[in-house]
C-alpha cells in the first residue's frame, strides 16, 4: 500500500514538473498560448483557463516542487 502511494506521488510530481517547466516565451508563444488577453469583458475560454492554470502552477508551486523533488530523490537514493 505504501509503495502505491509513493508511486502515485512520483507520477503526480512528474506531471506537475512537466507543467512547471513550460516556458511562456519559448514554447507557449509558438503555439499561441500566451497569457495576454484582448478586451475587458471577454468570457474565459477553456484555453485561457488552461493558460491560467499553467501560470499559477509555475508561480505557486515553485518552492513546494523543489521540496517534494528533493524528498523523492532522497527516498529513491536510500530505498531505491
Amino acid at each position: 500500500m505504501f509503495s502505491l502511494v509513493v508511486n502515485i506521488t512520483i507520477v503526480v510530481s512528474l506531471f506537475i514538473n512537466s507543467i512547471a517547466i513550460l516556458h511562456e516565451d519559448r514554447f507557449l508563444a509558438r503555439i499561441g498560448w500566451t497569457a495576454r488577453r484582448s478586451g475587458y469583458n471577454t468570457e474565459p475560454t477553456v484555453k485561457s483557463k488552461i493558460i491560467d492554470l499553467i501560470s499559477a502552477t509555475r508561480t505557486l508551486l515553485r518552492i513546494p516542487l523543489i521540496i517534494i523533488n528533493s524528498i523523492i530523490i532522497i527516498y529513491l537514493l536510500i530505498l531505491g
